[in-house]
């Protein structure tokens, strides 16, 4: 007698898609109020990991097969490796940059035309223009980005309060830009034209951008100690030379050329160490300890090094020792093993369904523009809290909620604008999202600690509510979905 097939996984009840949003809500709030900033350290991966065992067993309950789900793990995972291989490369390029003194560098020379008043301003006005020009707010942060926090600690400002200008002038940088891979997850689900696209957001981004600029400027603060004290203590203790921007200037071409983040890093990381062989070998060969090694082997050991553990500084000046020790790819494991736990429940959850079970009801009942809108951006920052994957938070939202935008007759491009201004900036924010696990690991601030001054990812989402609700820029399609005819 032939084996009966398998019967096909059912929907999930409303309460068994809510169980693990309440669950793991529960215990990763539970893991800061233990372990605070510290949680990022194991307990919060823990958490997850645990919160995605639960949501496997739930799937299974619904009729789901455990080797898929366990593929689905598997498949979150392998689906965010190019942001871990870009972890990597940043960690070995800040270990090169320190080493090489390219970091110290360019410090050097914007701390001689950038004064500390209204810093928090020109912070995020700054990695803006930066941004916009190399279509990356990941490379804006992680070059420029470390250079301005680095800044703001030597002359006695938050630094938390600066990683959320740069995040903020990074993001509205890249989001304005037509050519930005930002625009381009926006507008792949609804067929909007990039330009149009590009045009429409600045309707809210803009506003949101001048709204995080006077926060900065409510927030400034002259400092406790004079940029040019700053340099004069640098001039002492280190030679700064131009040629040492070089890796930067490196990087910043290879942006706007358009070469893929991973390989950008990666070049950006042997500059680096090239640079440090060329001009500061000296620096190297005592960093690799290479009594008893020739010059180069001990010259190549102390790149290696650099790019594998991180640069120590010891020129007995403190605050440039806190500055360049930093980097290497080991300094991001803690935080690639918790974008992995979060991209291994991520791929359970879209698996079994759960988004969209809460937000297919929330969708139908919805009958205004404006509550559509505020759907577009729940459902983004809820994806992305998820899926730890900004990719998913917006493709995701856009698909689940494009026939309801047809229906009311909007334009796709409302759907790809809210969509951006939603799942596209609020992915800085969650400390377990690839986003956010990269811009603390790279800027040295905790997402938790820069998430409330990151002024204009905070004020984008409710920008474009406004707007929704206010019926302003809500563009119409020609023709309206209608009805089926009565039979």
């Amino acid at each position: 007698m032939a084996a009966s097939a398998p019967c096909a996984p059912r929907d999930l009840t409303f309460s068994e898609a809510l169980l693990p949003i309440l669950a793991g809500t529960l215990v990763l709030g539970l893991s800061f109020v233990l372990f605070g900033n510290a949680a990022t350290d194991g307990p919060l991966q823990t958490a997850i990991i645990g919160a995605a065992a639960g949501a496997m067993l739930i799937g299974r309950r619904a009729g789901h097969d455990l080797a898929a789900l366990r593929d689905a793990a598997l498949g979150g995972v392998t689906g965010g490796f190019g942001t871990i291989a870009v972890l990597f490369a940043v960690g070995a390029l800040l270990g090169t940059w320190a080493m090489s003194g390219t970091l110290l560098a360019f410090g050097y020379y914007l701390l001689q035309v950038v004064s500390a008043e209204y810093f928090y301003v020109k912070a995020a006005l700054i990695t803006a223009v930066v941004g916009f020009t190399i279509t990356s707010a990941w490379t804006a942060a992680s070059t420029i980005g470390i250079c301005l926090v680095g800044i703001a600690q030597q002359i006695g400002l938050d630094p938390a309060i600066t990683a959320g200008a740069v995040v903020s002038g990074a993001y509205f940088g890249d989001k304005a830009s037509p050519r930005s891979s930002k625009t381009e997850l926006a507008i792949r689900a609804v067929g909007v034209d990039r330009m149009e696209h590009a045009r429409e957001a600045l309707w809210t981004s803009l506003p949101a951008f001048l709204l995080a600029l006077a926060g900065f400027w409510w927030l400034g603060d002259a400092g406790l100690r004079e940029p040019m004290q700053i340099v004069a203590v640098i001039d002492v203790e280190l030679h700064i030379r131009p040629l040492l921007l070089l890796p930067l200037a490196l990087v910043l071409l290879l942006a706007v050329i358009g070469l893929p983040p991973f390989a950008n890093m990666l070049a950006g990381a042997l500059a680096g160490g090239l640079v440090a062989v060329v001009l500061e070998p000296e620096r190297v060969i005592a960093f690799a300890g290479g009594e008893g090694l020739g010059p180069s082997l001990a010259l190549l050991k102390g790149v290696w090094q650099a790019m594998a553990t991180g640069f120590v500084s010891t020129t007995g000046a403190p605050g440039i020792d806190g500055f360049l020790t930093r980097g290497g790819m080991a300094y991001m494991l803690e935080t690639i093993w918790l974008i992995a736990a979060a991209l291994a429940f991520g791929g359970v959850v879209e698996r079994i369904g759960l988004l969209h079970r809460l937000v297919q009801p929330i969708a139908a009942a919805v009958k205004s523009p404006g509550a559509l809108v505020t759907t577009v951006v729940g459902t983004g920052i809820a994806t992305n809290a998820l899926t730890a994957d900004q990719t998913t938070g917006i493709g995701l939202s856009e698909r689940m909620l494009k026939p309801s935008f047809e229906a009311q007759g909007l334009a796709p491009v409302v759907l790809s604008r809210a969509a951006a201004d939603s799942a596209t900036v609020t992915s800085a924010l969650i400390p377990w999202s690839g986003c956010g696990a990269y811009l603390a690991a790279a800027l040295g601030v905790a997402t938790f600690a820069y998430a409330p001054y990151a002024l204009f990812n905070l004020a984008s989402p409710l920008v474009t509510m406004l707007f929704a609700w206010a019926g302003i820029r809500m563009l119409r399609t020609d023709r309206r979905a209608r009805p089926a005819a009565r039979p």
